[in-house]
């Protein structure tokens, strides 16, 4: 297989970043980088990152997803239109209780993490299908698998992206097309540290004080401790996206932190859906001993793992 084009998207920070500067990189040079990103005036990090591989094997361009002008745009700028690879990374994040976030807001969160993707499918795939080659991989999250506290939007977000791969990649399996899921778990990233960071002078005011004090006492201090324990790097992340992108039968689904996956587990254990309701419900009303100590367990995990 010669040079492939990787089109990223979303790449001004984070796991987009990251992505695109690794592959450009790739010490086989098997890639020819398209980094994308909605605001140009922001490409001064990624063009640090890519250093020496900056115009050779990685170009940056203009995209933004939530416009099928600026999709097609991008896309007719490539020779043959041809794109082998897409990664389609570029999202938005929204916490905390429903009933303090606009229909208007979480329409916009669609507009980037959902139709974003299928615009950029729309786009990409009938030139796929005619040269019977191409992987979509999209960037997810185990909160596509599985809800978690105060996520609501964000997880449904998710969910529709799992249900919208998972039932497109039965057609394009006709085709020669491959679709991967990643599927990180939390991940330290500006993208993050700046939602939690809102989240902290969000307006309680449309919620009552019982679940404004959970969200502010429990779930944010939780949340942290979380990070701390089993936050990955955007680097490692991209490693794995590397990886996924270079295996010969790419996996649909491919979970990131191997220390997260007992958590998501919880939920094909049970049919019923009760185990892991009543697992996180304990984890994090009850059980703060048992959290404290289920995160200090994993932390020696951790460290011994990246020993190996």
């Amino acid at each position: 297989m010669g040079t492939r084009r990787v089109l990223v998207t979303g790449c001004s920070s984070g796991i987009g970043l990251a992505v695109a500067a690794r592959l450009a990189k790739d010490e086989l040079k098997r890639f020819k980088v398209v980094a994308t990103m909605r605001d140009l005036e922001r490409r001064g990090p990624l063009e640090k990152a890519a250093g020496d591989t900056l115009n050779k094997t990685l170009e940056i361009k203009q995209l933004d997803a939530c416009s099928e002008v600026s999709i097609r745009e991008c896309i007719n700028s490539l020779p043959g239109r041809r794109v082998d690879v897409l990664v389609n990374n570029a999202g938005v994040g929204m916490i905390g209780p429903l009933e303090c976030q606009s229909i208007s807001e979480m329409k916009e969160l669609f507009d980037t993490n959902f139709f974003g993707l299928a615009r950029l499918v729309k786009e990409l795939l009938p030139d796929m299908k005619r040269r019977q080659s191409g992987h979509i991989v999209v960037m997810s999250s185990v909160m596509g698998i599985q809800g978690l506290l105060f996520n609501d939007v964000y997880s449904a977000s998710k969910f529709a992206v799992e249900g919208f791969c998972e039932s497109l990649a039965v057609q394009a399996m006709k085709f020669n097309i491959k679709m991967t899921l990643v599927e990180p778990g939390p991940v330290v990233t500006e993208f993050e540290r700046k939602v939690y960071e809102d989240a902290e002078k969000m307006d309680l005011s449309g919620t009552d004080e019982e679940t404004a004090k959970i969200f502010r006492e429990v779930y944010l201090q939780y949340s942290k401790r979380i990070f701390a324990s089993l936050g990955q790097t955007p680097e490692e992340v991209a490693e794995q996206t590397l990886q996924v992108i270079t295996a010969k039968d790419p996996p649909l689904r491919h979970q990131t932190n191997r220390l997260y996956m007992p958590l998501t587990a919880l939920k094909h254990a049970d049919p019923t859906g009760r185990l892991p309701l009543d697992t996180f419900y304990k984890m994090t009303f009850n059980y703060d001993r048992v959290f404290n100590a289920s995160l200090g367990l994993l932390r020696l995990l951790q460290r011994r793992s990246k020993k190996l």
